[in-house]
């Protein structure tokens, strides 16, 4: 795997979750100059580039997934200067930069939002609107924070659709105005030196328009891997992934692998890379992933196979045991007793041994436990 055409299917990428990485200020909250700071500690740890999580002006509902500025960092980790000292840092060292972008949805904070309110505003479709009555929305699909994933707005009587919190107004990616906006999102970071882009829940984007009930579910399948979420990938990647030279990683949630075989194609015409999570569903008692249960290691090795198999020579893999959103992988599926160390090399080892680009979380590298 020495000799592959990309630096990202030879490279390590640690992500950063700055809020809790390393305080300059005494403020009890992470910023940008930490990451500065340990940019040696990186480069001797050999990592090829950095993720950064966001930290974009935000009200912080969802810990920075919603967001309120696309361009505009959050005073509390910094400045525009300190991002751009960063990456100069960074690069200096060989370290590439990674953002990650939240373009599923906005804070309804964002400016877009607020003037969306108004319903002869053009940016009122830029979400996604529907008439129903007070307390009858207008499908029974759910949030995955729970209830329901619309919210009545009494002004202009009308829903507006959240699939996270009330909070994370879906953005509407059939209006081709919204796509525009977002490219120059992906200008402005490129031209400040961004490397590549992690893309938050990105296989969620396309809805299918007849936004129907859902009688045996939550209404995930009629927007998981939705109708146009490959052609909307394919226009961002020919309009400015690819001749900004940007890598981009998809966070796929319960998608395929048939789906993620043309996400990541080789041929790279959409992703370059996907995240997918079945393997870290295999210890979920009722569906909940902070109680430790016993994990199947059977199905954790079948579901490893399927992926390495079905990717292999077709598409790439992002690889990973931890992020922002898991427990630790030590205190998962090792031992946080006498047997720590030894079980976290051995995870580390399963990991970087398969095909695909791995991605290591903060602290991940010393084998931390959940606290």
């Amino acid at each position: 795997m020495t000799n592959l055409p990309h630096w990202w299917q030879n490279g390590v990428i640690y992500q950063i979750y700055p809020k809790s990485f390393q305080d300059t200020t005494g403020s009890g909250t992470g910023d940008l100059r930490g990451v500065i700071q340990r940019l040696d500690y990186l480069h001797k740890l050999g990592v090829d580039a950095i993720w950064l999580t966001p930290f974009y002006v935000s009200p912080q509902v969802d810990n920075g997934y919603d967001v309120a500025n696309y361009t505009a960092i959050d005073p509390t980790y910094g400045t525009l200067d300190d991002f751009d000292e960063l990456v100069t840092q960074a690069k200096s060292r060989g370290i590439r930069i990674i953002l990650d972008m939240v373009f599923n949805h906005t804070s309804t904070q964002h400016a877009w939002f607020r003037e969306a309110l108004n319903k002869e505003s053009p940016y009122r479709q830029f979400y996604i609107w529907r008439d129903g009555e007070p307390e009858t929305p207008p499908n029974n699909w759910r949030s995955k924070f729970g209830g329901s994933a619309w919210r009545w707005h009494a002004e202009s009587e009308q829903y507006y659709l959240h699939l996270f919190a009330p909070e994370q107004a879906d953005l509407n990616w059939e209006n081709p105005a919204v796509r525009a906006e977002l490219k120059k999102v992906c200008e402005f970071w490129a031209d400040r030196g961004v490397d590549g882009l992690r893309l938050d829940v990105v296989n969620l984007i396309s809805k299918d328009p007849r936004f129907p009930e859902d009688l045996d579910g939550d209404g995930r399948r009629f927007y998981t891997d939705g109708p146009r979420a490959h052609e909307f990938l394919h226009e961002m990647n020919r309009d400015v992934f690819t001749p900004r030279g940007l890598m981009t990683v998809g966070e796929m949630s319960s998608t395929s692998l048939e789906h993620c075989q043309r996400y990541a194609a080789l041929t790279g015409s959409e992703l370059s890379m996907t995240f997918n999570f079945h393997h870290l569903k295999v210890d979920y008692p009722g569906g909940e992933k902070w109680t430790l249960a016993k994990p199947d290691f059977v199905a954790l090795k079948t579901l490893f196979r399927h992926w390495q198999q079905g990717m292999h020579n077709v598409a790439w893999n992002a690889l990973f045991w931890c992020n922002h959103d898991q427990p630790r992988i030590v205190s998962r599926f090792g031992d946080e007793g006498e047997y720590r160390v030894p079980a976290a090399k051995m995870l580390a080892m399963v990991l970087h041994g398969m095909q695909g680009t791995p991605y290591i979380y903060q602290g991940e590298e010393i084998g931390m436990t959940n606290p």
